[in-house]
């Protein structure tokens, strides 16, 4: 299990490493600079050269990646072209909203996909378990931007029970919880569904494995049998769909967040990519790009501790 948690996270850092050079080179194809974007077309040339050079935008690009990349290293994200400010900053702001959000989902989501899954694995055929997959599939066939909307239709502006947008909530979002219910509600909606159809799928398995078949001669009880024998084995599809699913969501969440106007990653990954502020592009991207490479080596790691396969010794 070390060995396979140390090859598997080199590979991780491999992937970190060609993906921060892939963010750079894509950032820095976008057209126009931050030099040029608070400038009109009658703007003198030289003021832009002068603020071009004052922003270090006309050094070359290997050395602008080296930089780059040292800062990475030494954890200086760098400063923002627009604001000034440091890019961590920026970061810390619009991803504490993103993260929350997230974090809510995914501790609603678990529980409620392994209920779902097992309930329907178990009963498979049953007439709750075709309702329960009819429900799925529908939610499943419905974008989050179409959902929102419809919830949004209904819960704000017909019975005005929950606020349709984060605007005036300001940097209170987190003393209002009703902000988080309709965009939770969108987030779960297909991660839900998605997941606990592999969980039920996995169910199903384990169910005609041969270690369920002895452990019920044996006479285990059902919520031992099920608890330890069935949902390990089952869990395991559902893991790593759950890292699938939770590149979805990042995906997901930055709809949402455009939808309900809260002011978290989208936002701000927005704003920068219009003011051409690729230091703060960079860096919200790559950190994007960073927890979706952490979600698979955590789900291959559960995976293979939760159903560990024999090494083939070379």
């Amino acid at each position: 299990m070390l060995r396979y948690a140390l090859r598997r996270s080199g590979w991780t850092v491999v992937q970190l490493a060609v993906l921060s050079v892939l963010v750079f080179l894509l950032t820095d194809l976008l057209p126009g600079d931050a030099a040029t974007v608070g400038f009109n077309e009658q703007a003198d040339l030289d003021q832009v050269a002068r603020l071009r050079e004052q922003m270090g935008l006309d050094r070359p690009l290997a050395e602008r990646f080296a930089d780059w990349a040292h800062g990475l290293l030494t954890g200086d994200l760098g400063t923002s072209l627009v604001g000034g400010g440091p890019v961590s900053d920026v970061l810390a702001h619009s991803v504490a909203a993103t993260a929350a959000l997230a974090a809510v989902t995914i501790l609603l989501l678990v529980p409620l996909a392994v209920a779902v899954g097992l309930v329907t694995g178990l009963r498979a055929g049953s007439r709750t378990d075709r309702v329960v997959s009819a429900v799925t599939l529908t939610l499943t066939s419905v974008p989050d931007f179409v959902l929102a909307l419809l919830l949004v239709a209904l819960f704000s502006l017909r019975l005005g029970w929950l606020p349709s947008t984060w605007v005036g909530a300001d940097d209170l979002w987190w003393q209002r919880p009703e902000l988080f219910v309709l965009p939770v509600v969108v987030l779960l909606a297909r991660t839900v569904c998605v997941l606990s159809r592999q969980i039920r799928a996995g169910t199903i398995t384990s169910l005609g494995a041969g270690y369920t078949v002895q452990a019920r001669r044996l006479g285990v009880p059902p919520a031992r049998l099920v608890l330890r024998h069935l949902l390990p084995n089952a869990a395991v599809p559902g893991v790593q769909e759950l890292a699938r699913t939770g590149d979805q969501l990042l995906g997901g969440v930055l709809v949402v967040e455009a939808v309900f106007a809260i002011p978290g990653t989208a936002t701000a990954l927005v704003d920068a990519v219009q003011n051409r502020d690729v230091p703060t592009v960079q860096a919200l991207t790559l950190t994007l790009a960073a927890v979706a490479c952490l979600l698979n080596l955590a789900a291959d790691l559960v995976s293979r501790r939760l159903a560990p396969r024999t090494e083939v010794l070379r």
